[in-house]
């Protein structure tokens, strides 16, 4: 169970967050967010695409933690950076280069 001052750490595992992944991925994210996190640390280090799908996956969880909800990524790779930024979704997730940064940008 997470409280409301705990952070929830989600490692992405899939190199691909597209079409064919998202089902299993929001299925799989269903349960680490019963009790709707505020602060969430998304390392998506092993992640090397993501299409709309993926993005609607991440948006979804953003969704799912309430108006104070907040999600920190961490190793996004230019690729997906540069998505990010084109799609302004960068204005809704703070990204950090390390899980510790991430801790202070959440504390």
């Amino acid at each position: 169970m997470v409280g409301e001052s705990e952070i929830l750490e989600v490692v992405i595992d899939h190199p691909r967050l597209d079409a064919a992944a998202a089902p299993a991925l929001r299925q799989e994210l269903a349960g680490r967010f019963e009790d709707r996190p505020e602060r969430v640390i998304l390392d998506l280090s092993n992640v090397e695409f993501i299409d709309s799908t993926g993005l609607g996956v991440l948006v979804s969880m953003l969704k799912q933690m309430g108006t104070n909800g907040r999600i920190v990524i961490v190793g996004a790779s230019p690729a997906v950076q540069r998505l990010l930024h084109i799609t302004r979704l960068d204005s809704l997730f703070i990204q950090c280069d390390s899980i510790s940064a991430a801790h202070d940008a959440l504390a």
